[in-house]
């Protein structure tokens, strides 16, 4: 589903390269849940946003469902994740002037999708939030604005799940029930989910873990 061929990303700073990812070679089978641990820069952000196409490898090759994206223009990336990706990031990137049910429906509409509220209406339900439909983001909790956001990620049926830190701005208790509803909806809807975290409870819960230092890739392992 996801594969990386010595996928690299340096970067320019103070007129000085400085190499963020050095090249990894990773392959993450359909269905299959990879926990990605490392310290605060560590190189995980970057890699997850390698994969979505948010950014460009500086070497190597990205394949997305046996699309290499490498290549691809913004046009093309755009219509990629809008079909294939749902990306959960730690700040929720909720609209602030949309309603829940709103936001959801956001990613449905730029598709084109129909039918966008009731589905909207069923997102809500899955991550236990009907009655929460009509509040704004300030309204809701961290960990109901995390659900909603996760909600969102889900509208348009993506194979693939992206979650960068998805508790790290919660506390104990709202980071629990944020995964617990990511790892249900990930096992019913039997999605690739790449899960970006420094918690080793939660990389615990996945199938394999690729664990990330200074940028280098240490031996993955279940």
């Amino acid at each position: 589903m996801i594969e990386l061929q010595q996928v690299s990303k340096t970067v320019d700073s103070g007129g000085q390269p400085l190499t963020i990812l050095h090249p990894l070679d990773l392959v993450v089978p359909k269905a299959q849940f990879l926990a990605v641990t490392g310290p605060s820069g560590s190189g995980k952000s970057t890699l997850l946003g390698l994969i979505a196409g948010l950014d460009a490898a500086s070497t190597g090759r990205i394949l997305v469902g046996g699309r290499d994206i490498s290549g691809l223009g913004e046009d093309d990336l755009a219509r990629l994740r809008s079909s294939m990706i749902g990306f959960v990031f730690q700040f929720f990137h909720l609209i602030p002037s949309l309603t829940a049910l709103e936001n959801i429906m956001v990613p449905m509409e730029i598709a084109g999708r129909p039918g966008a509220t009731p589905r909207a209406r069923a997102l809500l339900d899955e991550v236990g939030l009907t009655a929460r439909g009509h509040h704004y983001p300030s309204q809701l909790s961290g960990g109901e604005q995390q659900r909603i956001a996760l909600a969102r990620a889900l509208a348009n049926d993506p194979p693939i799940l992206l979650a960068d830190e998805p508790t790290g701005n919660l506390d104990l208790a709202n980071g629990q029930h944020v995964m617990d509803v990511l790892s249900e909806i990930r096992r019913s809807r039997g999605a690739t989910l790449v899960l970006a975290t420094h918690d080793l409870e939660l990389a615990g819960r996945a199938d394999a873990v690729l664990r990330l230092r200074g940028g280098h890739a240490e031996t993955p392992g279940a």
